[in-house]
């Protein structure tokens, strides 16, 4: 018989197998990644706190999205560098637990708030002249804690099957904790996990698809009787929110189907496993930089008023 591992306990991840001398080499790859991460999200979200043309509700979600990848990233990130550096992969209960709870958080929050964004754009297109008197502060703030609370409320009740469930073992077979992972060592089958789990994945992600879709299918119904350039700022309108959408997608999507080719080595099965969480935080925030005009004039503007002074300081 099994005896149920007892306070504290110490889990150990499987981690990546790193070849002799690569520790470094993988670690600043790692420390580049986060950090500009940092920089991108950085960037974004204080142009849109400082300049206030940019406190419009499409730019008010943006700074959720930003919040949502920060999470992400910091979440994995960091133990990765420690690992690659030190070859440590021993991780306390309470920080996996934390783990885990961030990690989930940040995919369900992520898809609760491209919902919202797909309900602002809907509503910008296909109702412009009513869309301040539909989207005011107070409806825009509760549609933002909305996809917040219901996140954080469907991941709460998901780790509340951790409360009496005895662990029997103390290695996590992957890159980082999840539910699922921490799971796996409980010392009996934990079916009502497995079932709210499997339920909450497919209801989210397919209502989150459904408004998201419905939300794009008006929009182009809308525009195409509209002129030629009605279409096309509707579309630079919408684009970076689609583009971010699909993006997340693909990487579940590798995240699902790589599992399906027991051929592939761990390490490439656990790299692709982790795109889903290391790879928008990146490139979001550089998607909406370089698509929405007004942000990305307001960044190269703010740019150059830091610059001046310091050049004044420089030639002084």
């Amino acid at each position: 018989m099994v005896t149920p591992l007892k306070q504290p306990i110490v889990f150990e991840l499987e981690g990546f197998y790193v070849p002799p001398g690569y520790g470094a080499f993988l670690f600043v790859l790692a420390l580049c990644n986060y950090m500009v991460m940092l920089f991108a999200n950085g960037v974004v979200l204080c142009i849109i706190v400082i300049d206030k043309n940019l406190h419009r509700p499409m730019f008010v979600m943006v700074c959720n999205l930003v919040v949502c990848d920060l999470l992400g990233g910091t979440t994995v990130l960091p133990r990765f560098m420690v690992h690659f550096l030190t070859g440590q992969k021993k991780i306390a209960y309470i920080s996996a637990i934390a783990q885990a709870f961030c990690v989930h958080t940040y995919g369900f929050a992520m898809q609760t708030i491209l919902g919202v964004m797909a309900y602002d754009r809907y509503i910008a297109v296909c109702d412009p002249l009513r869309y301040h008197a539909i989207m005011t502060s107070a409806r825009l703030h509760s549609c933002c804690a909305l996809a917040w609370a219901t996140a954080v409320l469907f991941i709460v009740v998901l780790f509340a099957f951790h409360v009496n469930a005895p662990l029997c073992g103390n290695t996590i077979k992957h890159v980082y904790c999840s539910n699922r992972a921490i799971l796996n060592l409980a010392c009996s089958p934990t079916p009502l996990n497995n079932i709210y789990g499997l339920s909450l994945a497919w209801s989210v992600n397919t209502s989150i698809f459904l408004v998201i879709a419905l939300s794009y299918l008006r929009i182009l119904h809308a525009t195409v009787k509209q002129g030629r350039d009605a279409r096309r700022k509707a579309f630079l309108t919408c684009a970076p929110h689609l583009v971010v959408y699909v993006l997340y997608q693909i990487g579940t999507l590798v995240l699902i189907v790589i599992q399906r080719f027991p051929s592939l080595s761990q390490n490439i099965k656990r790299f692709f496993s982790i795109l889903f969480i290391v790879i928008p935080p990146v490139i979001n925030p550089i998607i909406y930089g370089l698509v929405s005009k007004e942000l990305r004039t307001s960044i190269i503007k703010h740019f150059y008023k830091f610059r001046r002074p310091s050049q004044k300081i420089g030639e002084a």
